[in-house]
């Protein structure tokens, strides 16, 4: 699994990333209330909002870390976006996207970094 500095998670699985926020981003945003995933088909650059997370504290845009073409969103966050709190490294996911360029991972901070990260901030 790899981070970005805006606390989204990467797992690779072949060419296919499954994508969503990290424990972190979860625990500060508070009690999620609503998920928007992207639809399958939609084209995304690093960078790109891709998808919003609203808690009652407030509504974050989540930015895709990898390039790609969506194959699927979480569409079981509708109905339970409190799964992002529970299991944000699960369950919790946003979307799985086809990667276009897998050696963008390779700017991504593994575990170790990330928390090395967090304590900076």
């Amino acid at each position: 699994m790899k981070f970005t500095k805006d606390h989204e998670w990467v797992r690779l699985d072949g060419d296919v990333a499954t994508v969503g926020i990290s424990k972190h981003a979860a625990d500060a945003l508070g009690d999620v209330v609503f998920v928007e995933t992207p639809e399958a088909g939609k084209t995304v650059s690093v960078g790109d909002s891709f998808a919003v997370v609203e808690s009652v504290k407030a509504a974050s845009d989540v930015y895709a870390p990898i390039a790609g073409e969506v194959i699927e969103g979480n569409a079981a966050l509708a109905d339970a976006p409190e799964t992002v709190n529970a299991d944000p490294e699960g369950e919790g996911w946003f979307a799985k996207i086809k990667v276009s360029d897998v050696s963008v991972l390779d700017g991504l901070m593994d575990q170790a970094a990330y928390d090395e990260y967090l304590t900076t901030l």
